[in-house]
Formats: C-alpha cells, sequence, structure tokens
C-alpha cells in the first residue's frame, strides 16, 4: 500500500516537490517564479528536486508531484500513472491539468478530422487521442483552477496540503467575487462574460483588470443551481446560451452541460 504524505515529517525533513508538464504553455509553473519573496519562504519548507523553469536538476525522489498540462498522448497516460505510483500527493495545476484547458478545443471534432486540419497529409504519423484533464487519468488530490493559476489560491492550497488539509474548492459563481470587488458587471458595458457560471476562487482577477471572464476555471458544480442566477435573469440570459460560449476552455463542460438540462 502506498504510504501516505505525512505533514509531521516535514518538521524533521522537508517534503521533496517535482514539477512535470503534459500538454501546456507551461505559464502556471512560470507563476511559482512569479511569486517573488512567497517563492523563497515557500522554498524554505519544502526540497524542490523537479522544476524546470527554475533549475536544471531534474530529481526523481519525490513525495509531491505537481502537474500541468492536459494528457493528449498515450504516452502522456503511461507517464502520468507512473508519477501518480511515485508519488503520495498529486496537485493538478491550471486550467490544462484540472479541465483540460485550451487543448480541448480539438475535441469538439471528431479525432481523425482534428488531426488532418492540423498535420494535414502527416496526420497518420501523428499518435494522439482526445485532449482529458489529470483527473481522468489518475487519482488528483488537489486542484488549483487558472489560466494561469492565481498565485495567492497556489499559495493556499501548499499551505493546506503541508498541514494535511483538504483544499475545498469554491462552489459560487465568479459575480460573488465580482460583487465583493464592487467591480461594474461586464454586461452593463455590453460585453459577454462567463462569471455568471464560472467557479470562483481567482478574486475576478480578470475583471478586476478591465477585461471579462473567460471561464478558465470551469463551471461550478451544478449551473442550473450554482450559477449567479440574479445575474442571468437581471440581463434576460438563458443558461443554455452563456453555457454555449464555454468553448475556449470547452473539456470544463461534458457532464455539468448535460446535467444543467435534465
Amino acid at each position: 500500500m502506498k504510504k501516505q504524505f505525512n505533514p509531521e515529517r516535514s518538521r524533521g525533513a522537508k517534503p521533496k516537490v517535482a514539477f512535470f508538464d503534459f500538454t501546456d504553455c507551461e505559464g502556471c509553473q512560470l507563476q511559482f517564479a512569479n511569486m517573488g519573496q512567497a517563492l523563497l519562504e515557500v522554498a524554505g519548507l519544502v526540497d524542490i528536486v523537479n522544476f524546470r523553469e527554475i533549475m536544471s536538476e531534474e530529481g526523481q525522489d519525490y513525495e509531491i508531484a505537481f502537474i500541468e498540462g492536459s494528457i493528449t498522448t498515450d504516452k502522456d497516460v503511461t507517464r502520468v500513472k507512473k508519477i501518480r505510483e511515485k508519488a503520495n500527493v498529486l496537485v493538478a495545476l491550471g486550467a490544462c491539468a484540472t479541465i483540460g484547458g485550451v487543448n480541448g478545443i480539438k475535441n469538439r471534432a471528431p479525432l481523425e478530422l482534428a488531426k488532418e486540419r492540423v498535420y494535414g497529409k502527416k496526420s497518420d504519423t501523428i499518435n494522439t487521442i482526445n485532449t482529458m484533464p489529470v483527473h481522468k487519468v489518475v487519482k488528483v488530490d488537489y486542484f488549483i483552477h487558472g489560466c494561469p493559476a492565481y498565485i495567492p489560491e497556489i499559495i493556499t492550497v501548499i499551505k493546506c496540503l503541508l498541514m494535511g488539509r483538504p483544499y475545498v474548492l469554491p462552489n459560487y459563481a465568479v459575480c460573488t467575487e465580482c460583487k465583493m470587488n464592487e467591480n461594474v458587471c461586464r454586461y452593463e458595458k455590453d460585453q459577454e462574460c462567463l462569471g455568471p457560471v464560472t467557479r470562483a476562487g481567482c478574486n475576478s482577477w480578470c475583471v478586476n483588470n478591465g477585461n471579462r471572464c473567460y471561464g478558465c476555471r470551469g463551471l461550478v458544480d451544478n449551473p442550473a443551481a450554482d450559477g449567479q442566477k440574479d445575474i442571468l435573469l437581471k440581463y434576460g440570459l438563458k443558461l443554455e446560451e452563456i453555457l454555449q460560449h464555454f468553448t475556449l476552455y470547452n473539456d470544463s463542460m461534458g457532464e455539468k452541460y448535460d446535467q444543467a438540462f435534465k
């Protein structure tokens, strides 16, 4: 049986941490490098043995694995299973790892057609599968959503992990955070926004900076029940119509979309 991660152990010996990337842009790993002083504090609590963004060493002895990127090949499936076997704790980092991310766009077409569109005559030489988030292949212990991941949430998850506590993902809409931040609703400015049905936890980061919500954190558990109904009613938005705009990070749809219209 796999030995469970014991946070008490870190008092004597730092837990070893490794970062791995699959199909992604590595932007979420870069967020760690962007932490500044907080990164130094994290580095004082753990022993980072594998992190291509900030070091050349490639240690394979680790207890905690951070996975960035979606699973898009048979080799990915085999590799992530091996990482899961070795890691006591596995963290899915960023939208590609948690919901499939932008890479999930190819799932909207038959696989062979998607390969032909990208690779043309060489499509039959390419090994790829339908895009999957990490939890569709192996058990994930912690999820850090977002594209890129939100630094304050990364720090919160690390704290929970090191204390051996669960991190409970918010199950309310980004609109709630927008209200708390006193943002003018994007619909007041005649802009499409996916905040009414997108899972919160980013402190409405994009809207705070003059943008709209693109849905990179995926849907709340049940859009029909957990979405921001007052916003939908106020602006005459139909749930089905707003969910149809969930295309940039489309692998977050799936069963939740079906559930909303049962």
